[in-house]
């Protein structure tokens, strides 16, 4: 009978040690879930600006009112960006500076004329320039484009089958500069016509 409540009481034994086995993992599980949750709370923490108090139910209200406030500013930017004025006008007729001649080539010193293309929004204008390839185009555009007060920002030349020229200008309005995309394009027009000629 000893020996049978022995081996009970042993079964007793090794069956209590196997719940506190997986009674310290969770404990354990717990303690690094806690932590984990510890870091994430100093993380957020840094990241919202001027917070008053550390504790966690402070943290997590001022993360979420600053979402928010970061969510109407993205919202008002979004609906400046959709209400910016952009302004275009393009010159694509390509035209002779002289007549063709009876046979169909171009007469002497026939040349095209350049397409333009003009872009304003704000502050900022995009000129692009099809040409034909001469020496000293790109510095007569510069030239012509500085004149009508715009401040080059950047240029890009372009070779483009091997007679002409692809010039795409990014410039900024200086003070003095008061003409719409229209009347940039015309004045540009204007200037290549006496250069080209």
């Amino acid at each position: 009978m000893e020996a049978l409540i022995l081996g009970q009481g042993s079964k007793k034994v090794s069956t209590g040690a196997k719940p506190a086995a997986q009674n310290q993992e969770h404990i354990m599980a717990e303690r690094k879930r806690r932590e984990k949750l510890s870091q994430r709370f100093i993380a957020l923490s840094a990241v919202v600006p001027g917070l008053k108090k550390t504790d966690k139910a402070s943290v997590l209200g001022d993360a979420v009112e600053y979402l928010k406030r970061l969510q109407e500013k993205v919202k008002y930017l979004e609906d400046r960006v959709s209400k910016r004025n952009v302004e275009a006008a393009v010159l694509v007729k390509r035209s002779q500076l002289c007549a063709d001649d009876d046979d169909g080539s171009p007469g002497q010193g026939g040349q095209s004329l350049p397409e333009i293309e003009a872009r304003v929004c704000e502050k900022a204008v995009l000129i692009k320039i099809h040409c034909e390839n001469r020496k000293g185009v790109l510095v007569k555009a510069l030239s012509e484009i500085e004149k009508l007060h715009l401040r080059v920002m950047n240029t890009s030349v372009v070779p483009f089958s091997g007679s002409s020229l692809d010039i795409t200008v990014v410039t900024q309005m200086e003070e003095g500069f008061s003409m719409t995309a229209k009347d940039l394009v015309k004045k540009l027009n204007s200037a290549f016509r006496q250069f080209m000629r």
